[in-house]
């Protein structure tokens, strides 16, 4: 997974140095509100939304007039959290997103963006409370085959510049592939799906 991830970013640097004139770098940083969709397996239980983060680094690529290469890299945390008589779980995903996206400028302003994404699982927090206490796990994943170490998916939002340098976006992310082909009811098989708002700035 290492040698995956240092491509990416790889790919991701040689594209942004051999591009035309009028490249952006810039960064960012929003809101996570995160929950799944539950698969085929042993899900028999109702989940809610768990707020996380975002934050990484945006380059903006022009290709032609209103349309623009803009690939990202991100650390977000996702999961999701579900309530029973026997107290709440809370499970928290960290990944590293490669948003790989397209921006269709619609007017002075605003922005339409899309493409697909690769995500990274680096960890998984499990935590559990009730009234008697708090119980906590954390799996690095390299050390566990229960979930799977690289997701495809897709992603479609909006950006809105403010002016030249600071912009607000927000977008929808979801997995198309599940995190196991094998859900019980400890390890449940699923997809992420995100919603995210944020602020990005440009260089």
């Amino acid at each position: 997974m290492k040698k995956i991830i240092i491509l990416a970013i790889g790919l991701f640097v040689a594209t942004a140095a051999n591009a035309q004139d009028g490249i952006k770098f810039g960064v960012k940083a929003g809101l996570n509100i995160s929950d799944i969709i539950k698969g085929n397996g042993n899900n028999n239980f109702n989940t809610k939304v768990k707020p996380g983060f975002n934050a990484g680094l945006t380059v903006e690529i022009p290709l032609i007039a209103g349309l623009a290469f803009t690939p990202e890299v991100l650390y977000s945390q996702k999961g999701y959290k579900l309530t029973s008589s026997f107290g709440e779980f809370r499970q928290t995903t960290n990944f590293l997103d490669i948003p790989i996206l397209a921006s269709f400028r619609l007017g002075s302003s605003f922005n339409i963006v899309a493409g697909p994404q690769v995500s990274f699982l680096l960890s998984t927090k499990n935590k559990f409370e009730n009234g008697f206490g708090t119980v906590q796990q954390t799996e690095v994943v390299n050390d566990s085959d229960r979930f799977k170490k690289s997701l495809v998916g897709g992603v479609i939002g909006f950006r809105y510049d403010i002016d030249r340098k600071f912009d607000i976006h927000g977008r929808y992310a979801l997995d198309f592939q599940k995190n196991n082909e094998n859900g019980t009811s400890t390890t449940p098989e699923f997809r992420n799906q995100v919603f995210s708002v944020g602020v990005g700035i440009k260089f």
